[in-house]
């Protein structure tokens, strides 16, 4: 017997309340609520529903005998999906949908309808078995959670709105707040620059200059954050490419030859200006220390990130540091000192032969070890 014969085999079998047919018998007795339709009849009629069905809808007997299926469609009943099922039904094929579906009372119900063609021996399609089960409690279940789904995302969505217009009003206020301090931090080094015109002590002088340097760095660094597009991250690397040929130019030396190998590095923003202020000492100090008497040379600059950590180089080709300068108690270099420990960072002087070589290594956090480079 060929598989697709295997309904025959209930020809063999016997049902004491199916009266000799046990597939009839099988469907008056289940739970499932079925029925068969016959599409040799006007309108595909139902010419059998058992006692699953009545229950299930509500209709009596009567009532649904010799009617189509559509009868239970209703207003909310999606058209697509009965669009499906006629369409199944018309290329006689197997269809298992969901469907929203009313009661004799007009209560809705979700229907898990099931759909199958039978076919007799010529290939004709003599009956159309549906069966039917309520899945309202599953459909409803799957309702809520898309539904609160859709409100956690227009949520997120509204929240996420209501963050990018604070952010862009923080961002906003910050870069107001920079390009103030940028321009206090000029008018400042405005003053310190006549204030050094109007004196004639060389040691005075110099020190004036020295802290005009030092706000010319800051206000560098508030410049560059009133450009960026990020309030909370600062560009070692830029910075540095900025600062050094603003020294140099400033310096008015001409024979100084700069040499970059920088790569692009953030810190938070409030490591900013001990940063700048730390890489201005160091490069004010190779200009006016490294090449005396208008000496020529190179000055190279590396920005590197390593891990977790940044290594800012300074390095020249000039005379070398003197021997004494661990024990040098300079303003400047106790200024260094200071900034490195509020970075925990290290930092380390080394003979380069010729010139000097020195060596930053900070975390990008502002945490980290502090060992020695």
């Amino acid at each position: 017997m060929e598989p697709d014969d295997a309904w025959h085999l209930t020809d063999r079998l016997g049902a004491e309340h199916g009266r000799g047919d046990p597939f009839a018998a099988a469907i008056r007795a289940t739970r499932m609520a079925m029925l068969i339709t016959d599409p040799r009849q006007d309108d595909n009629p139902i010419v059998f529903v058992n006692d699953a069905f009545l229950k299930m809808t509500g209709y009596s007997r009567p009532e649904i005998m010799g009617q189509n299926c559509r009868f239970l469609q209703g207003e909310q009943t999606d058209p697509g999906t009965v669009r499906k099922i006629r369409d199944a039904v018309t290329a006689k094929r197997d269809i298992a949908v969901d469907i929203l579906n009313y009661r004799k009372d007009g209560t809705q119900f979700w229907n898990a309808l099931y759909v199958s063609p039978v076919i007799n021996d010529d290939g004709e399609t003599v009956y159309f078995f549906a069966s039917q089960l309520d899945v309202s409690d599953r459909i409803d279940t799957l309702m809520q959670t898309r539904n609160e789904r859709l409100h956690f995302e227009r949520e997120v969505q509204k929240r996420t709105k209501e963050l990018t217009e604070a952010l862009a009003a923080k961002t906003m206020l910050v870069h107001e707040v920079d390009h103030r301090v940028k321009n206090n931090l000029q008018m400042i080094a405005s003053l310190l620059t006549l204030q050094t015109r109007t004196i004639t002590d060389p040691d005075a002088k110099a020190s004036l200059k020295s802290m005009l340097a030092r706000v010319e760095a800051l206000g560098t660094v508030h410049k560059r954050l009133y450009q960026s597009n990020d309030v909370q991250r600062f560009d070692v690397a830029a910075f540095a490419r900025e600062l050094a040929v603003d020294l140099v130019r400033g310096s008015g030396r001409q024979g100084i030859e700069l040499d970059f190998d920088l790569v692009p590095v953030e810190v938070a923003v409030e490591h900013a200006p001990p940063v700048a202020l730390v890489m201005n000492e160091l490069l004010t100090n190779a200009l006016k220390h490294a090449f005396p008497r208008d000496a020529t040379g190179q000055l190279s600059l590396s920005v590197k990130p390593e891990g977790d950590m940044i290594r800012i180089t300074i390095a020249d080709d000039g005379i070398g540091m003197p021997p004494d300068v661990a024990r040098d108690r300079t303003f400047g270099k106790r200024l260094i000192e200071s900034l490195v420990r509020q970075l925990n960072a290290a930092i380390a002087w080394h003979q380069a032969e010729p010139g000097t070589r020195i060596e930053i290594r900070l975390p990008r956090d502002g945490t980290g070890n502090r060992n020695a480079p």
